[in-house]
């Protein structure tokens, strides 16, 4: 492993930048909003939908047929790379149509021979989750539209039986089945609306605990497992859209705020024959435990259920008999401070076991749990923790997952014994310091392999395991490379900092262009911070965003206080319990602290900026540090704790009973009266998640402590702040702008 990156002087340390190729030394573009925001001249190439086939053997894609111009689906055999269009966009075609279906989304039967097609699809919050479904008969080439009586674009998770007979899907909070012999549509659910979910999920279990489909297959195909939520006492917040009529139309979004009341869950099991619900006997109050994840249980006859209580410090694995609804605890998890829902569950020794992950030894490891009397076993062990599990070869006994022992940036690819014992080996390729990710083929002969890192664009290949031999490369992004050697792009520098009490934190910088040691800097951090995220982490970024601030004069920095999603141990992800918005801070001040020494960085010109709880930390170093950071810019905060959903907020807070202290020091609207600084705050108006009104309460608290600082509100633009003409572009430009005129640019 190359070691990170001292500070000594070099050719890149002296000069702020590494060329990508030798034609870059001698053109002198420059980077551009327009280029990054608007014209995506950087925009990189992937590959669309892959899916392994059946037989191991081989994947299919989507291609562009050029001559219709829409999407093909081509199977590849995996070691010779032949190829053959299985479904051509010409078959793609309905009735009376002239246009194929434009294809979002695929999924074959078990057998290959039908595939359903996600097309016209639309938003819901984050993901495009509600569209219209298509079945294509690959042996007479029928094509059917599943739900075709229903509403446009309203049908959400369809999914064929495993027997390949039937689609499921969930059309406007009830449960549907549709023959696709007779072509008859049967509803399961009757009781769905606005308040009672069938098949889905609420606002914040959507968000925070990332459900989303919500309804399970048995194997034998004859029954379905569903959640069903029933909203009823749960707060609702109202968007407001002004900028769409005359009047403001009133969008209401029930939400659960810190402290306040859930919807309720529980889990049923539908038995297709006669229609009956058996619901599962899960004790607890359904709306101070949450049921996070569910599916069948290696079988047709129970169910395994995971269940959170709302502290989110105990996690119960029921097994739940899907005839009568009794379950019993075959496991449990309970910790000081939070835990962290792993989906990794595979079966194991004929449904015996089950993998599971655990951090209880201070070291996230992948493990082995018995369905009989709950013995844990691991299969992974020591000072690293498991990024994942990419694939379990079940013939030969190994375990595949992604890890990085002695690089908290960077992945790589291991396997193990599935008995613990023997050394882990390492697959990725020593001279590809990056990170690493695979799609592995069911049998674990094959993977599309994936790689990137701070200067090399993502690169696609079909390898064989465990030898990791390359086949055939899928792409390079050999444009994007051209491309962007014709740019004087500053170079990302990974390194260590070690503040006074002797902690280690992550870090990158990027000096400007032409940059000398002897001279000082104004210098920007780009901060998180949170445990949802990490901002250190040694892979292609196609944003640009920092590179372009160094080649306007600035340094930049980033760097991974405690508590942010690295995989550095139990301790360091750990130790901001009750702590949100105060150790990131403190670690971010500390830090920043040493780099003030540094000779070329000057101290009267440093700025700070973040996005979501990075805009949350962001307005915490300026006003409990203003004697660091002289400019800031917070975007789509939250400025005060108790307005922030209860899932995420009381997984790191606890119950804002139980934390009084922690949620008032952690909120940055305790400290607003200390801003010193130049502040600029940025919100949409539409942010479902961390709503406006966190903005509007900062700005009135502000205003009464006779603080100066600007705002900018992008009407009717949600947390992402992209929707809606020139937006991103605008957004950056308001950035760049701010940090001109508050932190001057040039070399002193």
């Amino acid at each position: 492993m190359k070691k990170l990156l001292a500070f000594v002087l070099g050719f890149a340390f002296v000069t702020g930048f590494i060329p990508y190729s030798s034609a870059q030394q001698t053109i002198q573009k420059k980077l551009t909003l327009e280029d990054l925001y608007k014209n995506n001249v950087f925009r990189q190439k992937g590959i669309n939908a892959i899916r392994w086939m059946k037989d191991n053997t081989g994947y299919s894609v989507l291609e562009t047929n050029k001559e219709i111009g829409a999407k093909d689906i081509v199977r590849y055999d995996a070691k010779t790379g032949d190829s053959e269009v299985l479904v051509s966009a010409g078959n793609l075609i309905p009735t009376g149509e002239k246009a194929p279906l434009e294809i979002s989304n695929y999924a074959w039967t078990e057998d290959n021979n039908k595939l359903l097609i996600f097309t016209n699809t639309r938003k819901v919050w984050r993901y495009h989750t509600r569209g219209d479904y298509w079945v294509l008969d690959l042996q007479n080439g029928a094509l059917t539209q599943i739900g075709a009586s229903m509403e446009p674009a309203r049908l959400m998770f369809a999914k064929f039986s495993p027997d390949g007979k039937n689609v499921g899907f969930v059309y406007k909070n009830n449960i549907y089945v549709q023959s696709l012999e007779t072509g008859a549509v049967e509803q399961l659910t009757f009781d769905g609306n606005d308040r009672i979910i069938n098949g889905t999920f609420d606002w914040v279990y959507e968000e925070e605990l990332n459900c989303r489909d919500g309804f399970r297959w048995s194997p034998d195909s004859k029954k379905i497992s569903f959640w069903q939520m029933d909203t009823k006492g749960m707060g609702t917040f109202y968007l407001i859209n002004n900028i769409d009529s005359i009047y403001p139309k009133i969008i209401p979004l029930p939400y659960p705020k810190v402290g306040t009341t859930n919807s309720s869950a529980k889990i049923g099991s539908i038995t297709l024959d006669d229609k009956l619900i058996t619901w599962m006997d899960i004790p607890g109050d359904p709306r101070n435990n949450y049921l996070a994840r569910m599916d069948w249980a290696n079988s047709s006859d129970e169910l395994i259920i995971q269940q959170l209580n709302r502290q989110q410090n105990t996690n119960k694995v029921f097994f739940a008999n899907a005839a009568n609804g009794t379950a019993k605890v075959v496991y449990t998890e309970k910790v000081e401070t939070w835990l962290d829902i792993h989906d990794d569950l595979t079966w194991l020794n004929k449904g015996k076991e089950f993998t599971w992950f655990s951090d209880q030894t201070g070291w996230l490891h992948l493990n082995r749990v018995s369905r009989e009397n709950g013995k844990i076993t691991p299969i992974t062990s020591g000072d690293f923790e498991v990024v994942g599990l990419s694939g379990i070869d079940l013939d030969d006994k190994w375990a595949y997952y992604i890890a990085s022992p002695d690089n908290a940036t960077q992945r790589y690819l291991f396997r193990n014994r599935m008995d613990g014992k023997g050394k882990q080996e390492r697959l990725s390729p020593a001279n590809q310091t990056g990170h690493h990710s695979y799609s592995i083929s069911p049998d674990c002969k094959y993977a599309i392999h994936t790689f990137s890192n701070h200067n090399t664009p993502t690169r696609y290949e079909v390898i064989t395991l465990p030898d990791h031999k390359v086949l055939r490369v899928l792409e390079d992004n050999k444009e994007l490379n051209n491309k962007l050697a014709e740019y004087t792009i500053p170079e990302k520098e990974f390194f260590k900092i070690k503040t006074d009490d002797g902690l280690e934190f992550d870090a990158w910088m990027i000096k400007p262009v032409h940059f000398n040691p002897e001279k000082k800097y104004p210098l920007i951090f780009y901060i998180y911070g949170e445990p949802a995220g990490s901002t250190v982490q040694d892979s292609w970024s196609s944003n640009l965003w920092d590179q372009l601030l160094a080649q306007e004069g600035y340094i930049v920095m980033s760097i991974d206080n405690r508590g942010t999603n690295t995989p550095r141990g139990r301790d360091w992800r750990k130790c901001v319990y009750k702590k949100i918005g105060i150790t990131a801070p403190e670690d971010q001040a500390a830090c920043a602290r040493k780099i003030l020494e540094w000779d070329f960085v000057d101290p009267d010109r440093i700025g700070i900026w973040g996005w979501s709880g990075g805009g949350s930390n962001t307005l915490n170093c300026m006003f409990r540090h203003p004697e660091i950071y002289k400019t800031g810019i917070a975007i789509a905060f939250i400025s005060n704790q108790l307005l922030y959903d209860n899932i995420y907020q009381e997984r790191y807070m606890n119950l804002p009973e139980n934390n009084v202290e922690g949620y008032r020091d952690g909120s940055p609207i305790t400290h607003a009266k200390k801003l010193e600084g130049n502040l600029l705050l940025i919100h949409g108006s539409g942010d479902d998640n961390c709503h406006y009104q966190s903005c509007e309460m900062l700005v009135n608290e502000l205003i009464k402590q006779n603080k100066y600082f600007s705002m900018v509100e992008y009407p009717m633009r949600t947390h992402s702040i992209n929707e809606r003409e020139n937006t991103s572009l605008h957004l950056r430009m308001t950035m760049l702008n701010y940090f001109k005129k508050n932190l001057p640019l040039g070399a002193k």
